[in-house]
Formats: structure tokens, sequence, C-alpha cells
């Protein structure tokens, strides 16, 4: 990579549309003389986030589609995601929210969560509610506590679901307070995002299991990205390293069309192949599916030969509801594709 003054300003740009934001344990895990580690790909800014492709959207996965008060997202039936949260301790640079999250938002404010409150109780199909935000565990004890207990309150929400990366971005949050405020009387599943097996430090894998132990079960989900998890020996890596921590791997995400982060998406087809050369080769407990949002607000497939199908020199996505889509891969395939404008 040149060093260039027009490479240095480019970078400059790139961090300051999208702020650099990384914890202390996180950096501790980086290797720095490593320029292929994984973690720092995942966290330092890269002139390849000035390279806008033309099918790249500000709200990639359409959630603004579905969105029937703020902070609230109700595009499946029995399932709303509630955003409590507007931060996140890291700034994942692919994160398919990123233009959301640019700018720095107070958390959901306490009229704008009422509301969303009220809609969950009047609507009683409604059967798990998926905390997400940013990182709702971003939160104080207190606001979370307040959170969980009002959802234990609606008679029809049966499941909470926390969305978060903190037990491996800063696992000192972890604390037995914060435990204690998370348990309730309905079933509280941690949903941790976690990509590389470094992430998977002793005192991630002590978070965890503080999280596991007092009655949480854990699941799992990944990006697959370019350079950090993209090949047999890193995914296995990973997948066997959330076991080993006694989490459930349960999704790995194709990349969002989310601005800026062509370099770290994966040809379709290759990762179909990377996920189909785990069958049979490493233990079922590690296996997960492979899905993907389709651009739009359309909903998540499983990426199978029957829902995605080639079509010309892309593909036709078939949604839940049996209407097709066409996709194209959207990647920097090229060296002069990644010279940033």
């Amino acid at each position: 990579m040149t060093s260039s003054p027009e490479h240095f300003h480019t970078l400059e740009t790139t961090a300051a549309s999208f702020g650099v934001a990384i914890t202390p344990a996180l950096r501790a895990a980086m290797d720095i003389n490593d320029p292929h580690d994984p973690i720092a790909k995942q966290f330092m800014p890269s002139v390849h986030e000035a390279f806008i492709h033309d099918d790249e959207l500000s709200d990639p996965i359409g959630d603004f589609a579905h969105n029937p008060t703020e902070g609230l997202v109700h595009r499946y039936p029995d399932r709303v995601l509630l955003k409590i949260a507007s931060s996140c301790a890291v700034n994942c640079r692919y994160c398919f929210r990123r233009d959301e999250l640019t700018t720095p938002k107070p958390p959901l404010s306490p009229e704008a969560l009422q509301k969303a409150f009220d809609y969950i109780r009047t609507h009683e199909e409604v059967w798990e509610v998926i905390l997400t935000g940013g990182d709702p565990l971003v939160l104080s004890d207190r606001q979370l506590k307040f959170i969980i207990d009002t959802l234990n309150d609606i008679d029809h929400v049966k499941i909470i679901r926390i969305h978060t990366r903190l037990p491996v971005a800063n696992p000192t949050r972890i604390t037995r307070e914060l435990v204690a405020a998370l348990r309730g009387a309905k079933p509280v599943y941690v949903v941790l995002h976690c990509n590389s097996a470094r992430e998977l430090t002793d005192d991630a894998r002590a978070a965890c299991a503080r999280l596991i132990d007092a009655g949480m079960p854990m699941l799992a989900q990944s990006v697959l990205l370019r350079g950090v998890n993209d090949t047999t020996a890193s995914l296995t890596a990973l997948l066997r390293a959330l076991v080993e921590t006694r989490i459930k791997p349960y999704q790995i995400y194709h990349g969002d069309l989310a601005r800026g982060t062509s370099h770290f998406r994966v040809a379709l087809q290759k990762g179909r192949d990377l996920i189909g050369s785990l069958r049979g080769v490493i233990s079922g407990l590690c296996q997960p599916t492979y899905l993907m949002d389709i651009p739009g607000g359309y909903g998540k497939i499983l990426l199978t030969p029957a829902s995605a199908t080639p079509k010309g020199d892309g593909w036709e996505l078939t949604d839940r509801h049996g209407n097709k889509h066409d996709y194209h891969d959207a990647l920097i395939t090229t060296d002069s594709d990644k010279t940033a404008p």
C-alpha cells in the first residue's frame, strides 16, 4: 500500500466519515506487526472505504421500510428489533448501520422508548423482542434493568434477545451487576458478534462464562469478511473457538451492501463453497447457517441453491414471499478498483 500524501489524506477522510473506535481489549489483541491481522482489518480505517460502489446503500437491509415508530423495526410477524442504543464500544468498518451511527446520538429517549413499548403491547403477535442498536450493553445497568423489567411485564412477549459485541470488545463490562440487571422471569438469549477466533481472548471467554453460568444461553453471529475469516482454516478456528466457549454458532452473514465496504465482501459463490466445505469435516455443533439480508428490506434468506440462483453476471434471490430480486456481488476485484477516488 502506498504511503503518499494522497493516501494519508484519503485515510483521514475515511476515518472522519465514520469515526475510529476500538477498545483497549481489542487493541491489545491485535498483532501490530502483522499486516493481515484479522482484528486490525475490522476496526482500522482503510482507503478502500472511499470507493463507493454503485449498488451500495445507506440503509442496505431496509430497516426504515419497517419502522412503525422511532427505534422499532417490525419486519417479521413474531418479533421486533428495539434499537435502544445509538452507539457501540467499537466501530466495525463493515457495519451495515455505519451511516446511521456516524454521528453520535443519545440513546432512545424515554418518550420514544415508551411509544415502542406501547406498540409492542398492542401487537400480541410479538413473541420475541431483540435488543440492538448500536450495542445495547453500552447502556447503564439501571437503564437495562428497566427495559428488561418492562418487557417481562408484557404477557405475550416470551423471549428477549440481546445482540452485542461487548463480551469480546470490553469484557470488563460483563459484571455481576450487569448480569443481574439482565436476568428476569423470561428467557434472555445473548447473541455475540464475533468474526475471528483471535477475538476470544481469555478475558472474553470469562465474560461469556459469566452470562452463560447465569442461565443466559449464548449464540454467535458473524459476517463473512475478506481477509478476516474467508478461508476454511479461519472459519474452522472461529467456529470451534465459539463452541469451546459454550457458544453455539448461529448465523454467518454475507456482507451487506453498506457504503464503502466492497473491499470486505466475499463473492457469494465463494461464500457458499466455504460454508459447504465445513460439512462433514467439523462437528455439527460448529455448523452455522449462511444467509443474507436482501437489499431493500425484503428480509433474510438462506443462501441455498433454491433461494439464490445464478443469473447473468449476478444472482436472482427469492424472498420468503416467493418474490424475485436481482443481486450483484458489488466487490472490489482488481487493483485498479482499489484505487480510492
